[in-house]
């Protein structure tokens, strides 16, 4: 069975929101990590004790969820419709093809491994 890793930078305070709802869809883990980046909105400048300085990095959260290929494009529906605020920075979603997976304790591997 094939394996898919989506990858979603998001807004960090919908993390929660995002968590809950790809639970209740069947969704059993995810790696998540603080990151900063930048796209469209390519950063913006803020006044610091009278000081202007440029913000080109903006704080989002990085969500791994490796699922089998039939929950995938559910997966996605589901972060793109709980992650989106119809602001700029609301995200970005990637979807790739995982070559093999394996859980570490019991040796299992792909779809068997989620």
């Amino acid at each position: 069975m094939q394996v898919k890793l989506i990858i979603a930078a998001i807004k960090p305070f919908k993390l929660e929101e995002v968590r809950e709802a790809l639970t209740s869809i069947g969704v059993r883990g995810m790696m998540v990590t603080e990151i900063k980046g930048f796209g469209s909105q390519s950063g913006h400048t803020e006044i610091y004790r009278g000081a202007e300085y440029a913000v080109n990095f903006v704080p989002k959260v990085k969500l791994e969820i490796v699922v089998t290929a039939a929950m995938a494009d559910q997966v996605v529906e589901t972060i793109a419709n709980t992650a989106k605020t119809d602001k700029i920075g609301d995200g970005k979603i990637f979807v790739l093809d995982v070559e093999s997976a394996m859980r570490v304790r019991t040796g299992e591997t792909n779809a068997d491994a989620l």
